[in-house]
């Protein structure tokens, strides 16, 4: 019996050298804050080292781990949406200031550039974009990245938040006005 406790500590052991790296770096990815990176690794070592039991080996440690990891992330980003509230204060101001990005015709006031054809591709255009998605509520950087970076389907961004189809396209919207003025203020106006 002590045998085997040794060698699961050994494991595990090597387990945490092994993957932290990677874990952390994915969990990073999806938060964009080094903290909450962190948290979500320890977190998700703690449960992995409670439940080994449960690791049959029909899957590589680090699949199991992964696993672990993004139902951490998951559970994360429900509880940042359930704490997410907009006052109707709140609101009516985001609506006003919304309202300039567009002219009579409900058509942005001021495009980008389509004339660069390869602007998704420049540096600096990334650089810019990433900060901007870094600006917006956390639950909304989850939708902005699900959608247009890991082609998630909405349904299923939806599933993981528990929110409702027109919450997600209430927040995918606003996130996309937020996102469309702060490139103009950063990009387009340079």
């Amino acid at each position: 019996m002590e045998e085997t406790k040794v060698t699961t500590k050994v494991m595990f052991e090597n387990w945490v050298a092994q993957f932290s790296d990677e874990l952390f770096s994915w969990a990073y990815y999806k938060t964009s804050s080094k903290e909450t990176a962190e948290d979500l690794v320890q977190d998700t070592f703690v449960s992995a080292y409670h439940n080994i039991d449960s690791f049959k080996g029909k899957s590589q440690p680090k699949t199991w781990l992964f696993t672990i990891l993004n139902n951490k992330i998951i559970d994360y980003y429900r509880k940042k949406s359930k704490q997410f509230v907009i006052s109707s204060d709140d609101y009516s101001q985001q609506i006003k200031t919304t309202n300039n990005f567009f002219d009579e015709h409900d058509k942005w006031k001021k495009e980008i550039d389509t004339n660069e054809q390869h602007w998704l591709d420049n540096p600096e255009f990334n650089s810019i974009l990433l900060a901007c998605i870094k600006d917006l509520p956390e639950n909304w950087q989850f939708i902005i990245q699900s959608k247009y970076i890991l082609d998630k389907k909405s349904a299923d961004i939806c599933q993981e938040l528990e929110i409702s189809k027109s919450n997600y396209w209430q927040i995918s919207h606003r996130a996309k006005l937020l996102l469309k003025k702060c490139i103009e203020l950063n990009w387009v106006s340079k």
